[in-house]
C-alpha cells in the first residue's frame, strides 16, 4: 500500500508542476488572483477539489 501512496504523491507532483513548466506567467497570474480571494471562496475551491478527488478515487476503486 505504501507504494501506491508514493505513486499517487508522485502523480500529483507531476500534474502540479505542469502549470509553472508550460506557462509560468499564466500560472503566476492565477496564483496572484487566488491570493486576493476571500477565505470563504478559497475554502469552497478546496472543498470542491477534495470532493472531486474523492469521486475519482471511488470510481477508480
Amino acid at each position: 500500500m505504501s507504494n501506491t501512496i508514493w505513486l499517487a504523491i508522485g502523480m500529483v507532483l507531476i500534474v502540479e508542476g505542469l502549470g509553472p513548466l508550460i506557462a509560468p506567467n499564466g500560472w503566476r497570474n492565477m496564483v496572484a488572483q487566488l491570493s486576493e480571494q476571500p477565505d470563504n471562496t478559497l475554502r469552497r475551491i478546496g472543498g470542491c477539489l477534495v470532493v472531486a478527488g474523492l469521486v475519482i478515487c471511488s470510481v477508480m476503486l
